[in-house]
Formats: structure tokens, C-alpha cells, sequence
């Protein structure tokens, strides 16, 4: 028999009673956080923030190329107000001999020609000066309507920059904030707890082949892969210690003198597509709809790419995420 007590209004209740009438929990007020959720929405949270990552590694190229175009139409604006200019003097050169006298009136003409004959033989080379003073103002207003073109096309990728700058601005506050979510979780679970949720995905590199078959330019790709193996994950990161899924595969394949770009989806396009069927130690796998991961394949079923942040640069499964597809770079 429970012989907790307490007098309420005058009446003596058991605790059993009181938890009846909702005064005291029988239950802890917050039951332990299962890992197996906690996992899920730890994968998830590094998902989006990778997401956010790879959107602003292709805002970056985008950047990059904006500010290159920006370069070539300030150049061209440059080039135009030159040319503006030296029709600019064409033209004031010419109004200027006609006020002096070298164009004059066809009525003037007549009145001090001493010869009929000889004013009809001078009056079209009169028309014909007429004809290029003509010609020099219409190339003024072309070349003036052609700096004013340059001139917008200036102002636009200028826009267009900051708009870029903001989108960055927006990616990177996104990564921040999934990534602190991420964080805020592990951080609720016990030492042992937060051990046990992290172990599993690094226990992946204990799958790390001794050898990669591969030749030429694929095998010095595959091996500075391979040489990552343990490395940090950080969003952005291209080495040399750290890298993000697109980084890795970046720097593996420069490494073997091919140039690929910071990006996931832009590396989809870096070489001809390859089926899953016929994939080599070497080829680029991708991963997500829209294309948000990128690994590299090294045979017997297996990738080696960077993963998230509490796993880092491991090996695992091909089809271990959402698989889109394969290319074949250099």
C-alpha cells in the first residue's frame, strides 16, 4: 500500500490519487531523446545545410563569370567612348571649316561663280562634302546609341553581382543555421548516446580497400581521393585538410591535371555520362534530386567521398543515398 500522502482542502489523498487528478506526473517530465530519431534528423539537418552549401558554390561560379562579363563590357564601354570621342572631332572639325568658309551655300556659290560651266563642275564635289559632313553626324548618334547600349549592359551585371552577393549571403545563413541545429541536438545526448549515433557512419572507412585497380588519369584522381580518407567534412572546404563532397572530387581530379568546378551539379557536366553498369574506379557518381552530392567511384560497389561532418571523408556504398548518375571527367 502507497503510504505517500498530502492533505488537499482538509482531505488526505494518495499520490496515486493526486496523479489521477493531473497534480503530479507519474512520468519524467521529458522522456530521453530515441536515437534513432535523433539520427534521422541529424542526417537530414547536414543534407539541407549541404544543399545550402552546394547552392552556393554554384552562386560562386555564377559570381565568378558575372564579374568576368562585367570586366569585357566595362572594356568594350571603354572602347565605344573612344571611338564617341574621335567622331566626336571629326564632327566639330567639319562644323568648324564650314563656319570658316569651305562649305558654302549652294546660293553663294552661284552668286561669285564667274563661270556657269564651272560652278556645275564644282557642285558635286560641294554635294559630296555635303554628303560626308552628312555621314559624320549619323555616325556620331550610331556610336553614341552603341556607348548607351554598353553603358546599360554595364549597369546590369552590376545588379545582377549584388543580387549574386545576396543570394550567397542567403545560402551561408542557411548552412549556419542547419548546421547549428544539427549541433543543438547532438549536444541534448549524453557522451555515451552521442558515441553510439556517430560510430556506425564512421565505422564506413573500416571498408577501405587496400588497392584501387584504376590507370592513367583516373588513378591519380582515385588516389588522392583515397589519401582523404579520415579528413574533416566542412562546407566549402577544398582542402587541404577538409573538403565538402564537391571540393573532394575537385581537388582528386586536378590532381590528375583536369579542371573541374566547385560545384556538384555543374560537375554533372564535366564529361560524357556513364551507366551504372559500366562504372570505373575514377568516375564521378551523383547523388539527390536536384544533383546535391557528388562521390567518386573505386570499384567493388563502393564509393570514397566527402560526407557530412560528423563522418567526414569515408567509404561506403554505391547506392548508399539517392543515386542519379555517373560521368567519366578527362
Amino acid at each position: 500500500m502507497n503510504h505517500d500522502r498530502m492533505r488537499i482542502g482538509g482531505a488526505l489523498l494518495t499520490t496515486a490519487a493526486i496523479a489521477c487528478l493531473g497534480l503530479v506526473p507519474l512520468a519524467p517530465a521529458q522522456a530521453e531523446p530515441d536515437i534513432k530519431d535523433v539520427k534521422a534528423k541529424v542526417e537530414r539537418l547536414y543534407h539541407e545545410a549541404e544543399q545550402a552549401s552546394e547552392r552556393y558554390n554554384d552562386a560562386k561560379l555564377d559570381l565568378d563569370e558575372l564579374r568576368k562579363d562585367l570586366a569585357a563590357v566595362r572594356a568594350d564601354e571603354r572602347r565605344q567612348s573612344d571611338r564617341l570621342d574621335a567622331v566626336r572631332e571629326d564632327v566639330a572639325d567639319s562644323v568648324l571649316r564650314g563656319f570658316q568658309g569651305e562649305s558654302i551655300s549652294t546660293v553663294g556659290q552661284v552668286v561669285v561663280a564667274d563661270d556657269p560651266a564651272a560652278f556645275l563642275g564644282q557642285l558635286s564635289t560641294m554635294s559630296g562634302f555635303n554628303a560626308l559632313q552628312d555621314n559624320m553626324f549619323n555616325a556620331y548618334a550610331t556610336e553614341l546609341d552603341a556607348l548607351d547600349l554598353r553603358r546599360q549592359a554595364t549597369a546590369e551585371r552590376a545588379a545582377e553581382i549584388a543580387e549574386t552577393a545576396e543570394r550567397l549571403e542567403a545560402e551561408k545563413s542557411t548552412i549556419d543555421e542547419r548546421l547549428g541545429a544539427a549541433e543543438d541536438l547532438l549536444d541534448d545526448l549524453e557522451a555515451e548516446e552521442r558515441e553510439r549515433l556517430l560510430s556506425p557512419s564512421r565505422s564506413s572507412t573500416s571498408r577501405v580497400p587496400a588497392s584501387v585497380p584504376a590507370s592513367g588519369r583516373a588513378a591519380a584522381a582515385v588516389g588522392y581521393a583515397m589519401a582523404q580518407v579520415g579528413d574533416a567534412y566542412v562546407y566549402g572546404a577544398v582542402g587541404e585538410s577538409a573538403f565538402d563532397c564537391s571540393g573532394l572530387t575537385m581537388r582528386a581530379w586536378g590532381a590528375a591535371g583536369v579542371g573541374l568546378p566547385h560545384s556538384s551539379s555543374a560537375q554533372f557536366s564535366s564529361g560524357p555520362r556513364v551507366s551504372a553498369s559500366a562504372l570505373q574506379p575514377g568516375d564521378l557518381v551523383f547523388y539527390y534530386t536536384p544533383i546535391s552530392h557528388v562521390g567518386m567511384y573505386i570499384g567493388n560497389g563502393l564509393i570514397v567521398h566527402a560526407a557530412n561532418p560528423s563522418t567526414g571523408v569515408a567509404v561506403t556504398g554505391l547506392y548508399s543515398m539517392p543515386y542519379v548518375g555517373a560521368v567519366r571527367p578527362g
